[in-house]
């Protein structure tokens, strides 16, 4: 039996992480898109609710393994140790982090992580400048830029995983659908 896809979709505000898990959701015939944009909440409140959040999220992850359904993600908890690993947060999260990689693994889907990144990062002025903000995280090119560098360092970190990753420029969008099309088989 094939197993069902999780697909995670992860890279620095202004990559284009909306419009790919859009053209995602669109293109894969039996998918579900959730967008986890993070909690407001920096304190150690913040992260007591988002260790809550994880937990019963997984516990629905568990449950959907028999859907015929692929689940499409906008953001999860990589973003939250990126975040904190760049004191955006009040705490640590690394600790929570490991035990959250290590349960997704273990889950029984076939695992992609997607980190988008640019090139060219100057296209970050550009994106930024269309984004409605949320007032969660300042919105500049040098903190997309510190967010990229931090999210290429986990990668390196989650090499010797069973998660499929794909390091996905998003600098062209059609180049880009085009690799994500042949990597995922989607037609």
């Amino acid at each position: 039996m094939k197993k069902n896809r999780i697909i995670i979709v992860e890279g620095p505000q202004g990559t284009g992480k909306t419009t790919l898990t859009n053209y995602l959701r669109d293109n894969i015939a039996s998918s579900n898109l959730y967008r986890l944009s993070g909690q407001k909440d920096k304190t150690i409140a913040g992260k007591e609710n988002s260790i809550m959040m994880y937990n019963a999220l997984f516990t629905y992850l568990q449950n959907m393994e028999t859907v015929p359904m692929d689940l499409i993600f906008d953001r999860t908890f990589f973003t939250e140790e990126v975040y904190a690993r760049l004191g955006y947060k009040d705490y640590l999260f690394t600790d929570i982090y490991e035990d959250l990689v290590k349960r997704l693994t273990s889950l029984n889907y076939e695992i992609y992580l997607v980190v988008l990144y640019l090139e060219n990062t100057e296209l970050y002025q550009e994106r930024l400048a269309r984004e409605s903000h949320h007032n969660y995280q300042s919105f500049s090119i040098q903190n997309s830029v510190n967010q990229q560098n931090v999210y290429l360092s986990l990668l390196e970190e989650l090499k010797d995983t069973n998660m499929n990753i794909i390091l996905l420029s998003m600098d062209s969008f059609d180049e880009s659908y085009q690799k994500l099309n042949k990597k995922l088989n989607i037609k």
